[in-house]
């Protein structure tokens, strides 16, 4: 279970804090805010009821708190109570944050009343307590009683974190010039205080340039397998091994939230709503927050499937069927063959909980890539001192013998059984067993690839030196700029140093993610911030060795022959010249024929080519196009039926191939709005619906722009027009 948490946000709010300081673009509040959102967000994204957040306006206009009958407490506002914190009260505390009127206030008072907040929630039960004090110093500070505030933080074990806005701190290397004695004063009766509780205090430049660090999610492992580790049958014979074990992950994906689909409430959807309409709409329910009683603007969407099978006596020729009356069917070649519910126990394997070594294997006869699965770890049963020593006695059998061990595991009663590789694992702190599933039979595919260092004729020769092989130039060349790539430096000592050490390497993906919606949070209406520098580092190499590796791809360059490709030429049917073929004869010529100025119905698609082929200008492409379509015409006119429809979509596919090559988009998506409006009035023989099924079905519709750069029509407005015009109702 995890830990109950109570956390106590103590925010400057004074008229001070609404100045800008130090050359800064922000105030004094909207740059401590960077950080109090930070962390309020970070604790709201957990989701935990047990993390709870309370907020405490310091030298704010008014007086809200417990104690404000007594004159030390004035101009103290407690804005959030401890609880847990939802997005309607950052919703509503971004805008209650804001700079007051006054100077007037106590910093002390208001860690006596964040102790006294916490007292009161927490009271003697297990919780981790700490407060957060953000303020730029400035304004009177009490001395009296600090005894007894130092004694209190001791007694009830809450941690203290004062961060100043421009603090003196000589371990990070800030000091301000002409700072104000009074604030010089205040800075270090803080310190003073911070260090009698063994708090945290510095400046809050500090705090907000490690905010783009990564925090590392610390995680609770819950054992997937308890049971036993045996080799042999425990049952039968006394001779046999059976070890309590337990089973964790050692490593696991760690994924980015997922979204979820939301739609604007409606107001009539509130009460009005018909009961039976609702259940088929797909958007039902209203989100509430039942924590702060609001309710959220957006409804959540839910999918609504209905099932139908075809019923010649129906209306409509289906009917509903209740997803309760469907029966299971199994594969079977092109068949589906149905099994009953009695008798699906047949196709249940009965397996028993446990793992059950099989036999071992030489570690230098595994290969790594047989790994099937993320790694665990099987540790001995936990204050059971009989258990580790026997698998301590395993473990190490496994190491002086330079072997793994393969093992046959159910982690669940009657679950499949998986197969798994068991390697020794000796650390000086503790000793355990890494597990990794292995695959069956089916699982493996063999894939046969040629040799990478010679080359074998159909006849059998094998060749060492072939224009697909590397030369020995090239492969020195090749592995001299490898290394001149290494990315592992040596220090003063000749040390070898890691440039990218692994404990830096983040998920790009999981914590640009996540950061983006905490901004998101508190920020609704501003873009978002670039990406950390720390999480782009690794998408480039370093510069330095980008530079010690430059001669080095020069040579390979000149050794490999690499040359530039030349880019992609458009409008390339209409600039190129016509084919020729081999023997170089002009065969037209030969036959006497002159170019095409009439496309015959019989042959249409090849001297709609021919035609385009030959044309010296737009105007000829058009009118072949107005030749085409009249003949497309005629054929629907003139068809029997379905008879001529094939034909159609052919030509169709034809004349849309043709135009994106010749970068005349415009010509065909003219020809199909006018064959389209004629089809739909009936005036090309009739009700011919039937045919725009089959364009639909073909996928001939609209060029648009990813299909030819000359296309007016985008892919998002052809997508729109494609339900709307490829709809022939």
């Amino acid at each position: 279970m995890a830990e109950k948490e109570a956390t106590v946000y103590i925010v400057d709010v004074g008229r001070s804090m609404g100045e800008r300081r130090q050359g800064r673009s922000v105030t004094d509040l909207q740059w401590s805010m960077r950080y109090v959102w930070d962390r309020i967000t970070a604790t709201v994204a957990t989701g935990r009821k047990t993390a709870m957040v309370g907020v405490l306006g310091l030298r704010t206009d008014g007086t809200s708190n417990e104690l404000q009958d007594d004159e030390h407490f004035e101009n103290l506002s407690v804005l959030q109570g401890i609880s847990q914190m939802l997005m309607p009260d950052i919703k509503r505390l971004r805008e209650e944050i804001q700079p007051s009127d006054t100077d007037s206030g106590d910093s002390i008072s208001a860690l006596i009343l964040a102790i006294q907040m916490i007292i009161v929630q927490c009271k003697k039960l297990k919780y981790k307590r700490k407060i957060v004090l953000v303020t730029n110093g400035q304004g009177h500070m009490s001395t009296e009683g600090l005894d007894q505030i130092t004694s209190k933080i001791r007694e009830d074990n809450i941690e203290l974190v004062i961060l100043g806005v421009d603090f003196d701190d000589p371990e990070y290397g800030f000091k301000e010039e002409d700072k104000d004695p009074r604030k010089a004063e205040n800075e270090a009766l803080l310190r003073g205080l911070v260090e009698d509780c063994d708090g945290a205090y510095g400046t809050l430049e500090q705090a907000i340039s490690e905010m783009e660090i990564p925090r590392v999610k610390q995680t609770r492992s819950m054992a997937t397998f308890k049971g036993y580790l045996q080799l042999g049958d425990p049952e039968n014979y006394k001779n046999a091994v059976k070890i309590p074990v337990e089973r964790y992950y050692r490593t696991y994906v760690a994924k980015p939230p997922t979204a979820s689909s939301f739609v604007p409430r409606s107001d009539t959807s509130d009460s009005q709503e018909d009961p039976e309409s609702a259940q088929s709409s797909a958007t039902i329910g209203a989100t509430q927050d039942t924590q702060s009683g609001e309710s959220s603007d957006l409804t959540s969407v839910r999918f609504v499937r209905t099932y139908q099978i075809t019923d010649k006596n129906a209306p409509g020729g289906k009917v509903e069927v209740e997803r309760d009356e469907f029966a299971k069917g199994y594969e079977y070649g092109r068949t589906a063959v149905h099994i009953d519910e009695t008798d699906q126990n047949i196709t249940a394997l009965e397996a028993p909980m446990g793992m059950e070594l099989i036999g071992f294997v030489q570690s230098d006869k595994y290969d790594r890539y047989m790994h099937m699965s993320t790694t665990n770890i099987i540790i001995p049963e936990r204050t059971n001192d009989a258990a580790a020593l026997g698998l301590s006695s395993f473990i190490h059998a496994l190491f002086e013998l330079e072997c793994y061990a393969v093992a046959r595991l159910v982690a669940k009663e009657n679950k499949p059984p998986l197969m798994v590789l068991l390697c020794p694992l000796i650390e000086p702190d503790y000793e355990c067993l890494l597990e990794v599933q292995l695959p069956f039979t089916e699982d493996v595919r063999t894939y046969r690839f040629p040799p990478l260092d010679k080359v074998i004729t159909v006849s059998g020769k094998v060749v060492t030196e072939h224009r697909n092989l590397p030369n020995d130039d090239l492969v020195n060349a090749m592995s001299k700029y490898v290394d001149s790539m290494e990315l592992v430096d040596e220090d003063e000592d000749g040390t070898p140093v890691e440039t990218f050490p692994i404990e830096d390497a983040f998920s790009p993906v999981l914590h640009r993610i996540d950061s983006a919606i905490r901004f998101r949070a508190t920020h609704p209406d501003e873009p978002l911030p670039p990406p950390a520098e720390i999480l782009t580092r690794f998408s480039q190499p370093p510069e330095e060795a980008v530079q010690r590796a430059k001669k080095y791809l020069d040579r390979l360059a000149d050794a490999a022959d690499v040359k530039k490709v030349p880019p992609k030429t458009k409008g390339r049917k209409r600039t190129r010249e016509t084919e020729k073929p081999l023997s170089g004869l002009d065969v037209d010529a030969l036959l006497h024929q002159e170019k095409r100025a009439k496309i015959s119905p019989t042959n249409s698609i090849p001297e709609f080519k021919q035609t385009l082929s030959h044309a010296e200008n737009v105007d000829i492409i058009s009118d072949a196009v107005k030749q085409m379509t009249a003949i497309v015409e005629e054929q629907v006119k003139n068809s029997l039926g379905d008879a001529n429809y094939d034909r159609v979509v052919e030509s169709l596919g034809v004349m849309r191939d043709e135009l994106i090559s010749y970068e005349e988009p415009a010509l065909y998506n003219d020809l199909l709005k006018q064959l389209k409006d004629r089809l739909l009035k009936g005036e090309l023989g009739g009700d011919r619906r039937e045919l725009w099924w089959l364009i639909r079905r073909s996928k001939i519709g609209l060029i648009d722009r990813n299909q030819s750069d000359r296309s007016e029509v985008s892919e998002d407005e052809a997508k729109e027009v494609s339900i709307r015009f490829m709809s022939s109702r």
